[in-house]
């Protein structure tokens, strides 16, 4: 048993750092961030970018002709996916998020690219954990590799693995995911693998699961109502697995024109699951209780590309097709706001305000706005000009910011880029 005194002592010196930790907004390990929600830690953020807009601190041209990957950040290093073009393979590089500087770049084969012109590696986010960086490819090339020196440890091709693969029609763009020894990823086999669990350390398949044809969603673990489970949401609809032994605990029909363009993940919300689709397919709310999921409400008024919704404050905040960002009641559906912003607008939560990137297309993308989340009603704090965060000849926008460690960090089809919030 620690003596008072010194227990006292130990949390006087801890509580600065714990703080800190909060100040700065700690790691960005994975897609959604630390807890899977797309929100920040980070507190103390300069909110006055009218006036003088965030610091660029450095950035760095990617040479991926459709580069979608987001950066994940932990352990004091920035992972993000590449591609080398004149030798057709992909790059898994880790940078100094501080400066920008390279530590480390692995080149990882992955010569089965379809022939479409879309010569990219990979379209999901890699993940980082338990020392070791995850990567799930466009042709379904799962790739883990040593987070301090990029030393291969495992590789598998499971689109070959499994037979039948139903792959999507613009390739695999999920990323994957950790639970305790899984690391889950959709390789959409049809042959009992729509998803499977790897094991962390040796890549051996844990278990496999599903005949669904997969979507760009990615796979997300939840606890709802005291039981925990993956969901994916996949070609006919959300799925719930048994996260140990993958068995199908339920499944709710969510049809779209094209079943597997489903681009937004499924967001928590409390015990429920908020899903979007596009093109004239339906956005709305899922109860799960017993393994029996039910609508609570659901439309067509939300049409949402491919940005992954957060919810925050008690609000979900989503893109509509084609350029608005809206503001949604979980409990009823009812839209609070809509305020134009750009195509594709992705957003991140942190102190108490949404950042709200433009991601452009039939326009120029790049726009961030910030806007308070602790109303309801639309406030805007601050937007700032594209022209600081945008390259000449480049529009599109396409991956979500992240934040880390006081950081902002925004890339486009040509570049990354990093800012100072504080």
């Amino acid at each position: 048993m620690v003596p008072l005194r010194r227990a006292t002592e130990v949390a006087f010196v801890l509580l600065p750092l714990i703080l800190q930790g909060s100040a700065l907004g700690g790691d960005w390990p994975c897609f959604r961030g630390p807890n899977g929600d797309g929100i920040s830690s980070l507190t103390g953020i300069r909110k006055d970018w009218d006036k003088t807009p965030p610091k660029e601190l450095w950035k760095m041209d990617l040479a991926d002709p459709m580069g979608y990957t987001g950066p994940a950040v932990a352990d004091g290093k920035l992972y993000i996916c590449d591609r080398d073009n004149a030798k057709d393979e992909g790059l898994v590089l880790a940078l100094d998020p501080a400066t920008g500087k390279q530590i480390w770049r692995t080149a990882v084969p992955d010569t089965k690219v379809p022939d479409d012109n879309r010569k990219c590696f990979v379209w999901g986010t890699p993940l980082v954990y338990d020392g070791k960086v995850y990567v799930f490819s466009r042709v379904a090339h799962a790739f883990c590799l040593n987070a301090k020196t990029g030393e291969r440890i495992w590789d598998r091709a499971l689109v070959e693995d499994y037979p039948n693969p139903d792959k999507p029609d613009f390739g695999f763009a999920s990323s994957p995911v950790a639970d305790g020894q899984n690391i889950i990823f959709l390789p959409g086999g049809k042959d009992n693998a729509s998803i499977v669990a790897l094991d962390k350390d040796t890549g051996k398949t844990l278990w496999q699961s599903g005949k669904s044809k997969v979507s760009y969603a990615s796979p997300v673990v939840a606890t709802l109502n005291g039981r925990k489970q993956i969901l994916a949401f996949v070609g006919p609809g959300l799925f719930g697995y048994d996260p140990a032994t993958g068995k199908e605990f339920w499944n709710l029909p969510w049809p779209t024109l094209y079943d597997d363009k489903k681009g937004p993940t499924p967001v928590v919300v409390g015990d429920r699951i908020f899903v979007a689709t596009t093109e004239g397919g339906e956005t709305g709310l899922v109860d799960v209780k017993d393994d029996k999921p039910t609508v609570v409400w659901k439309y067509k008024d939300v049409q949402n590309h491919f940005p992954t919704a957060v919810y925050y404050h008690g609000r979900i905040y989503c893109g509509n097709d084609p350029s608005e960002l809206v503001c949604i009641e979980p409990a009823t559906g009812k839209i609070l706001w809509k305020q134009s912003v750009n195509d594709f607008t992705s957003v991140v939560g942190v102190d108490d305000t949404i950042i709200a990137l433009g991601g452009g297309g039939r326009s120029a993308g790049g726009q961030l706005v910030m806007i308070d989340a602790t109303v309801p009603e639309y406030k805007e704090i601050c937007r700032v000009n594209p022209v600081l965060f945008s390259t000449p000849g480049v529009s599109m926008f396409w991956t979500a910011p992240i934040i880390a460690d006081g950081r902002l960090f925004v890339r486009n089809f040509k570049e990354l880029r990093c800012f100072d919030l504080k």
